[in-house]
């Protein structure tokens, strides 16, 4: 089924309801009763099962035990609403105490069913909570505009994971991970989800204050402190006051702050640039660096022991080549929100352009993807993206890459060089111009040099060019040759053993082609 940039599934048709209890009898009875209404329903004994089968589908209504062997509903409960916060939940316990209904709401619980229940009225509660499943999914915007984390790919789970567990949590949070993997949103999600919830998130970028003003956003400063400070001023530490102070790129912090820092994270207190009062700080501090701090220490540039004080507890956030499969799924997203924003028809990527993205490297993460498709909406013709339709660079970074492979002897890739190297390609001129650029090569998988194939066909073809079979198949014989022959260090019989052909064969190849170089063994 057809999903949006949240992963949720855009459609009408009914999806299962899925009862999560280990008491087979409650499965049983429900199913029955459901059934009798023409709902579909996927039984589950164990949270476990559940948590395995989200990752390739949702149900359209989440009804779940509490108290079960292994993980309970409320975890259940919680990675729900991290993943499909949309997702009607309803929780059934037999224990109806006060802390269960209290945490199954805090959770997020669309309602609360005690057991023994009436049967008659699960089935009406169920039948409210699937109206309104069905109405979020029919509204394109029921969807917030700011999501916390888009994804559902296997090594995102352990960040949603670890959110859900640190909701209720105070303790200090250092979020690692290259730059654009979204270390800010991960800090949002986590106040969000936090008793602070209520009370200021504040970020600040550290590695974007000068180092003469840094002192003075963190801490404040009194008046008179220095040249131009006219007026008394709060610093972040103040703004933050009973909530999230966010310190991004904390690894680019000068020393002498991080003293300063690391006394407020030990005792709560500090004092206003200039000022002789002792001010209390109640704020919870989440760091991020996309450094290794570690080294850091040991290069002598970052303090031991505030290192050890922000480590309380780290979160790791995966790179987009760590998860590839999300690849579409932000793509929609940030398409559909380039859209809304400039007022326009969203676009389409084809399937082929959609694999080729997906295969690349992206070094920027999900930021660079961001700018990429802010990018298609504005420049791509048409509202069906093609691979030639895509931006110039990455055609280029593609093809220079596979150069390097094939330099390298990796034979899998010869056939993008081929199409890329040679004249007819839509991609020679920006590919010469990338042999100079530095900037780290992109990798292109199988799928993806067939989807530059076909495009490669297809602008032939429409351009009415002669012999188009002759020409690119030229191309492709011209490039494994040359590939295998450096390989074997240009022996022809060995390279044709590599390529499965005669001795004869590539012999009249090599001069057919007109290739040069090449040796009998």
């Amino acid at each position: 089924m057809p999903e949006d940039g949240y992963g949720w599934h855009n459609t009408t048709q009914m999806k299962p309801i899925w009862i999560v209890d280990d008491d087979e009898s409650i499965r049983w009875v429900l199913e029955k009763a459901l059934a009798r209404e023409n709902l579909a329903t996927r039984s589950f004994s164990n949270v476990r099962d559940v948590v395995e089968a989200l990752r390739t589908d949702t149900p359209q209504v989440l009804v779940s035990d509490i108290r079960m062997p292994g993980e309970s509903g409320l975890e259940l409960l919680q990675l729900v609403k991290q993943r499909h916060p949309g997702l009607p939940a309803i929780v059934m316990t037999a224990f109806s105490d006060l802390d269960s209904t209290v945490a199954a709401f805090q959770g997020g619980a669309f309602e609360y069913l005690a057991k023994p229940f009436d049967l008659d009225k699960a089935v009406e509660l169920i039948r409210r909570a699937l109206d309104e499943s069905l109405r979020e999914s029919g509204v394109e915007q029921a969807v917030p505009e700011n999501p916390e984390i888009l994804g559902s790919a296997a090594a995102m789970q352990d960040v949603f994971r670890a959110i859900g567990r640190l909701s209720q949590s105070n303790v200090t949070v250092l979020i690692t991970g290259e730059s654009g993997t979204g270390k800010e949103l991960v800090a949002r999600a986590l106040h969000k989800h936090s008793p602070r919830a209520s009370q200021p998130f504040i970020a600040l970028n550290t590695a974007a204050i000068p180092k003469d003003l840094l002192e003075s956003e963190l801490f404040g400063h009194e008046r008179g402190a220095f040249t131009g400070a006219q007026a008394m001023r709060r610093g972040r530490f103040e703004q933050a006051e009973g909530g999230t102070l966010f310190l991004d790129e904390i690894g680019d912090m000068p020393f002498d702050l991080q003293t300063r820092l690391l006394r407020v994270l030990s005792d709560g207190h500090f004092y206003r640039v200039g000022g002789h009062q002792s001010l209390k700080a109640n704020v919870r501090v989440i760091a991020a660096t996309h450094q290794n701090l570690e080294q850091r220490v040991r290069d002598g540039l970052f303090r031991e022991d505030l290192y050890h004080r922000l480590n309380v507890i780290r979160l790791r956030l995966p790179s987009l080549r760590e998860r590839r499969e999300d690849i579409p799924v932000l793509t929609r997203h940030f398409i559909a929100q380039s859209a809304r924003q400039l007022g326009v028809e969203a676009k389409r990527l084809s399937e082929q352009s959609m694999q080729f993205l997906s295969s690349l490297e992206l070094p920027g993460n999900v930021r660079q993807l961001e700018n990429l498709c802010n990018w298609i909406t504005v420049m791509a013709p048409g509202q069906t993206v093609e691979i030639k339709d895509l931006p110039p660079e990455l055609i280029a970074s593609a093809g220079a890459v596979m150069q390097h492979k094939t330099h390298e002897g990796v034979q899998a890739s010869a056939p993008v060089q081929g199409i890329l190297s040679e004249g007819t390609s839509f991609a020679t001129g920006a590919l010469q111009s990338s042999a100079n650029d530095q900037s780290p090569p992109q990798r292109v998988g199988e799928v993806g040099w067939i989807a530059l194939l076909e495009a490669e066909a297809a602008k032939m073809l429409s351009a009415g060019k002669p012999e188009v079979m002759d020409v690119l198949g030229r191309q492709f014989e011209s490039t494994l040759i040359k590939t295998a022959l450096k390989h074997t260090h240009g022996r022809k019989n060995d390279a044709a053993i590599r390529l499965g052909i005669g001795r004869n064969t590539i012999t009249r190849k090599i001069q057919e082609l007109g290739i040069e170089g090449g040796k009998d063994d």
